[in-house]
C-alpha cells in the first residue's frame, strides 16, 4: 500500500514537471516575414492579442476587437496607415487548452520569449514603422511579459497597451506600456499606467470575494445559456465585475488616445 501511494505521488509530481516544462509554445500562425510585406505600405503594426486561452480570432473578439479598432481608426483620423495582427498564443484544440495552461502557469515565459523575438524581428527590419501590442486580461499580462524583454534598441519604436491584467502578474515599469488609472497621489505621473476601468475591474483589483462569487455563478450562467440556445463558452460565463471595457468609456478611450497623441503626434 505504501509503495502503490509513492508510486502515485511520485507519477503526480512527474506528471506535473512535465506540464509545466514539457511542452513549448511555439504558434505557427504569426510569421514576421510574411508581416514585412503586409506592413509595407502601413506606418503602425497593430499586434493583438485576446484574453482567455488567446486563441480567439480577431473577427470574433468582440471585448477587445472594438477597442484596437478604435486605436486604428484614431490613428488613421491623424495620417498613419495601420494593420492589425492576430497573434494568437495557441490552437483551438485540446492540446493547445493544455499548451496555453502551462504558458500561463509559467507567466509566459516561453510564448513571451517567441513574441519579443519577433518583435525585435520587425523593428530591425522595419525600422521606420511603429508597432502597438494590445492585450486583454491574460494577453494584458502577456504584453507585459513580452516588452520586458525588449532590448533598448527597439523599446522606443514598440508601445504596449494592456487592459485588465489579472492581479497576479507583476506589473512592468516600462514608460512605453499604458495601465491605467494613475497611481496614488504624489505618484509621480508617467506613462507606466494600466487600464483597470479606474479601479473598477474586480480581476485586476484582486476582488476575492467578488471573483468567488462570479466563479459559482459560471455554471449557472452557461447553463441558462444552453436553455436560450446561446451556447456561451463556459469559459466565457465566468464574468469578473467591472472586467468589461469599452472604448466609449471615459476611463478606456479617451486614455488610450491621449497616450496615443503623447506617442505619435
Amino acid at each position: 500500500m505504501k509503495k502503490a501511494k509513492q508510486f502515485i505521488l511520485v507519477s503526480v509530481i512527474l506528471g506535473g514537471l512535465f506540464f509545466l516544462f514539457g511542452l513549448e509554445v511555439i504558434p505557427e500562425n504569426f510569421q514576421p516575414q510574411e508581416i514585412l510585406d503586409i506592413a509595407a505600405d502601413s506606418d503602425v503594426i497593430i499586434i493583438f492579442n485576446s484574453g482567455g486561452w488567446g486563441d480567439t480570432p480577431f473577427e470574433k473578439a468582440e471585448d477587445f476587437a472594438p477597442i484596437v479598432e478604435g486605436i486604428r481608426l484614431t490613428l488613421n483620423e491623424w495620417g498613419y496607415d495601420s494593420v492589425v495582427i492576430p497573434y494568437q498564443r495557441t490552437k483551438n484544440t485540446l492540446s493547445g487548452k493544455i499548451v496555453s495552461a502551462k504558458d500561463f502557469l509559467n507567466f509566459f515565459n516561453s510564448s513571451s520569449d517567441t513574441l519579443a523575438k519577433d518583435l525585435e524581428f520587425l523593428a530591425e527590419n522595419l525600422p521606420d514603422k511603429k508597432i502597438i501590442v494590445a492585450g486583454l486580461s491574460s494577453g494584458g499580462a502577456f504584453v507585459e511579459k513580452t516588452m520586458e524583454k525588449l532590448s533598448g534598441e527597439v523599446r522606443d519604436s514598440v508601445y504596449g497597451i494592456e487592459a485588465g491584467v489579472p492581479f497576479w502578474h507583476q506589473t512592468l515599469q516600462s514608460e512605453n506600456i499604458l495601465q491605467l488609472p494613475e497611481r496614488s497621489e504624489g505618484w509621480r505621473r508617467t506613462n507606466v499606467l494600466r487600464l483597470t476601468n479606474s479601479g473598477k475591474d474586480s480581476l485586476s483589483a484582486g476582488e476575492v470575494k467578488a471573483l468567488l462569487f462570479s466563479l459559482v455563478k459560471a455554471p449557472f450562467r452557461w447553463i441558462f445559456s444552453k436553455i436560450n440556445g446561446q451556447n456561451l463558452p463556459l469559459a466565457l460565463s465566468f464574468q469578473a465585475p467591472g472586467h468589461e471595457y469599452l472604448w466609449d468609456l471615459p476611463e478606456v478611450g479617451p486614455k488610450i488616445i491621449s497616450f496615443l497623441e503623447e506617442k505619435f503626434r
